[in-house]
């Protein structure tokens, strides 16, 4: 490539990361979407084929879900296998580097501006995999979100994407990997939006659903277009439904709020080693398996079989409280397994029970209890996400059939409510709050994440020393700066930013122009009357949300934007101050409510 060509492409590349600093740089982020979503889905064809190959090398069947076809030793031995395997892995990890799945992926999100550590990425490789193979009661929805978000992360930072479009690209790999998990593309969209990005803009939707759409077709491509649950024609048979739908989401509101609360039993078990911990996770799981191996992997193959009506109703508990309880103690165990699918299964268990419950109860009159067991689904979704939009969805997409909207939207909203008001928790993800909402949740810092502070600083300033003559003064004006910025003799000392007018106006006062008159005569700006701003850097791709913490954090009123990754190489692209943010919020504030 000749240097023309280079310094073209560097232009273009340069003008693409300007645009994308606006809030409104909605078809650069549409083709961005197009791209992580292909991207995404090449990912989960990946790690499903490594779960398949796991299936192969393992099973009988080929099947990466047949526990049920091993003999009892060898599936009693292979979570104690898995804990070992995981731990291994783990145990020379720091801390950070142990963090992986859908609360990794909203931490990096709300606290790192939607950038990934690298090995972070590759142990959820290691984990997704073992986990499910190794029988733990773990799904591979949490792995597809992680590795998705992370890989679409990774194409931004790689092209060095302001970091209001590295949340965008967050979302579509997000999107992307339930979509390519689960076939359902509207549904990976909402929980996108719902759960991890926690808003719903029209800038941020139109380049999730590419993304989204373009990880189911690349899913399709290689499974076909069915959903990775068959679901019969159910529909309801009688409105006289309606109040035991009403009982049974209630119950599961309750296993939803079980869920949670054990789950967070975690907080309590760091003080145990992580030996010890990881030892517990495996031993449980193991004794369970012994007897119901239906509790062991992603359980769909048990959902399946409960939809078609032939699980007995012992192991329809054992699913409903004993894989409830082994998800949710291997998590609060320190184990970072997929809660997503174990859920999904947990609660077509306990719909199926509420359904055969309430054919006793109206033989004549109550629905098939797979409906229940798919209203139940939904409903342990939505209750313990707090997600109940990307519930129903779910729900719609996976059913194709929209008159079992009614009777789910009836069943998410209880089983949402009691988990929330009944037993006090919030979604499963939502673990730090902050004066009753997660960071995510503040207005004002989603409208100041979508922006980058290309879109806002101000770019017409000049650079000086201190002391400047008189000539140099004027030169300096004649350029028609809005700000002067003062560097100072050494790094410890802040630099400031001075109004040009109040220099020119300096200068026009009568006593300023008898002292520069006078031969060899300094102007120390330092003196000169006006309100001076000390400054602190900042990145040039950061987002609007980290300039307004960086003004706090550094308790100064303006920064100056670096340009450059090397130390030596850096430039000052312009400045923002704290009055700019205010400017653009209240307009933009404005703007919406007009």
């Amino acid at each position: 490539m000749s240097r023309l060509s280079r310094f073209s492409a560097s232009q273009s590349l340069e003008r693409f990361r300007r645009q994308l600093a606006n809030v409104d740089a909605l078809p650069q982020l549409c083709v961005l979407g197009v791209v992580s979503g292909l991207v995404t889905g090449a990912l989960m064809v990946v790690f499903r084929s490594l779960l398949a190959l796991g299936g192969w090398l393992l099973f009988p069947d080929n099947d990466p879900e047949a526990f049920e076809a091993l003999a009892p030793l060898l599936r009693v031995a292979m979570p104690l296998l898995a804990v070992l395997l995981i731990g291994a892995w783990m145990w020379r990890m720091p801390a950070s580097g142990r963090q992986i799945g859908v609360l990794h992926v909203i931490d990096r999100l709300t606290y790192q501006q939607g950038r990934f550590p690298i090995r972070n990425w590759f142990t959820q490789w290691w984990v997704g995999v073992v986990s499910v193979i190794g029988g733990l009661s773990a799904g591979r929805e949490g792995p597809a979100i992680h590795l998705g978000a992370a890989a679409a992360s990774g194409l931004g930072q790689r092209l060095r994407l302001p970091h209001n479009s590295l949340r965008v690209l967050v979302a579509c790999g997000t999107a992307a990997g339930i979509s390519a998990s689960f076939n359902t593309p509207i549904a990976g969209v909402i929980f996108a939006m719902e759960v991890v990005m926690m808003e719903y803009t029209i800038v941020g939707f139109m380049p999730v659903i590419l993304a989204s759409s373009m990880g189911a077709v690349v899913a399709q491509l290689v499974y076909g277009p069915d959903p990775a649950i068959g679901v019969p024609d159910l529909h309801l048979r009688s409105l006289l439904d309606l109040p035991w739908i009403v009982v049974s989401a209630l119950v599961i509101g309750l296993l939803a709020g079980l869920f949670v609360r054990v789950s967070r039993l975690g907080r309590r078990f760091e003080q145990i080693p992580m030996a010890l911990r990881f030892a517990l996770a495996g031993v449980v799981v193991a004794a369970v398996a012994g007897w119901y191996p239906q509790v062991q992997g992603m359980g769909y193959d048990t959902l399946q079989a409960t939809l078609s009506g032939s699980v007995a109703v012992d192991v329809l508990l054992a699913v409903a409280i004993g894989k409830l309880l082994l998800t949710a103690g291997t998590v609060a165990c320190g184990i970072p397994v997929s809660i997503i699918g174990p859920i999904l299964v947990i609660g077509g268990a306990a719909g199926a029970l509420c359904g055969l419950a309430g054919q006793a109860l109206l033989p004549m009159e109550a629905s098939d209890p797979a409906l229940y067991a798919m209203l139940g689904m939904a409903a342990m979704m939505g209750a313990v996400l707090q997600a109940p939009l990307a519930a129903l969805m779910a729900l719609l997409e996976l059913t194709h059939n929209p008159s079992i909207i009614m009777p789910g939207m009836l069943a998410v909203v209880v089983a949402g409510l009691t988990a929330r008001q009944l037993c006090r928790c919030d979604g499963f993800f939502i673990s730090v709050t902050r004066h009753g909402l997660h960071p995510l949740q503040q207005p004002l810092m989603q409208a100041l994440s979508r922006v980058s502070v290309p879109a806002v600083m101000e770019r017409n300033f000049v650079r000086t020393s201190r002391m400047v003559t008189c000539d140099q003064a004027r030169a300096l004006l004649e350029r028609g700066p809005v700000w002067i910025l003062i560097m100072r003799s050494s790094d410890d000392k802040p630099t400031l930013a001075l109004k040009a007018a109040d220099l020119a106006r300096a200068m026009m006062e009568e006593s300023m122009e008898e002292s520069i008159e006078a031969p060899g005569a300094m102007i120390d700006l330092l003196e000169v009357p006006g309100q001076r701003l000390e400054m602190a850097p900042i990145h040039l791709q950061a987002t609007l949300s980290e300039a307004f913490e960086r003004l706090n954090d550094q308790a100064v009123d303006a920064l100056y934007v670096e340009h450059g990754h090397r130390p030596r190489q850096k430039r000052i692209s312009g400045i923002i101050t704290r009055g700019a943010i205010e400017r653009y919020y209240r307009l933009n504030d404005v703007q919406a409510s007009g």
